[in-house]
């Protein structure tokens, strides 16, 4: 456990965002009792807005993307983590905030840079005189060329989306770490999302504590995890029996004609 809780330290304003919000003007403190926590609502319930105030005012690490001071699409996370004082328990080895769109983009610019280093060690091939100074110019290259390789593989837009994403956080989540993912379940499977399930465990074995939001009532059913749910405004800790996503998904794989009839 790295972060323990946050507490309101600002009278908050309802006229600006997220404070508009009922659920974040009345949001006084919010504790964290485990490992693995779940925020779960409807869409627009403030799953990610509260998850990217959390990785803001933990200066996470946006994965693929700008930092948080700078990344324009958290403008909002930064004024919320700047609402609150965070109550640290221990320091992280890592802090990450993921957003799978994040991670695709990382992801393109990886295979730009390593066909870019291709490119540049056969223009060296072509244009250095001398074998020493080309095997040299072009040892360089080439070993940074295979430095990528050995992370993201030798051409990372070969795998499917899931896959990708899958590799990358394998990669990413390293032991002691504090991890905010939004939605990870989306580019997956659902038997993606059991391995999925399967990297976090390890995840929680090697000291690392995950904030996740999310739909997927697969992913919810992680063991001994705290689910948050979003009503309105309050913030609940729920147990996974009495969700409506896992009602609603077990009812209709009962008997799915029922609720397409009603379409």
């Amino acid at each position: 456990m790295f972060l323990d809780a946050i507490q309101r330290k600002i009278e908050p304003d309802p006229g600006v965002f997220p404070w508009s919000a009922p659920l974040f003007r009345w949001l006084e403190r919010l504790e964290f009792n485990s490992q693995v926590t779940f925020l779960v609502g409807e869409n627009g319930s403030g799953k990610s807005t509260l998850l990217e105030g959390l990785a803001a005012g933990m200066n996470a690490v946006v994965t693929g993307g700008a930092d948080v001071d700078r990344d324009e699409s958290l403008a909002t996370a930064r004024r919320f983590a700047a609402g609150y004082r965070f109550s640290r328990r221990d320091k992280p080895r890592a802090r990450l905030f993921v957003r799978a769109e994040d991670l695709f983009g990382f992801v393109r610019r990886v295979g730009r840079d390593m066909a870019g280093l291709a490119e540049m060690e056969r223009q060296l091939g072509e244009s250095v005189r001398g074998d020493y100074g080309r095997k040299l110019a072009m040892g360089a290259v080439r070993g940074q060329r295979r430095a990528l390789a050995e992370v993201y593989g030798d051409d990372p837009d070969a795998q499917s989306h899931g896959e990708t994403f899958l590799n990358l956080l394998e990669k990413r989540l390293v032991p002691e770490g504090l991890y905010f993912l939004d939605e990870p379940e989306a580019p997956l499977s659902p038997l993606r999302i059991l391995s999925l399930i399967s990297l976090l465990k390890q995840v929680v074995t090697e000291g690392g504590q995950l904030i996740i939001a999310t739909h997927s009532p697969i992913l919810m059913a992680f063991p001994d995890a705290e689910i948050l749910l979003f009503e309105g405004d309050r913030l609940t800790p729920t147990p996974y029996e009495e969700l409506d996503h896992v009602r609603l998904t077990r009812a209709f794989l009962n008997d799915p004609q029922s609720y397409l009839r009603r379409l």
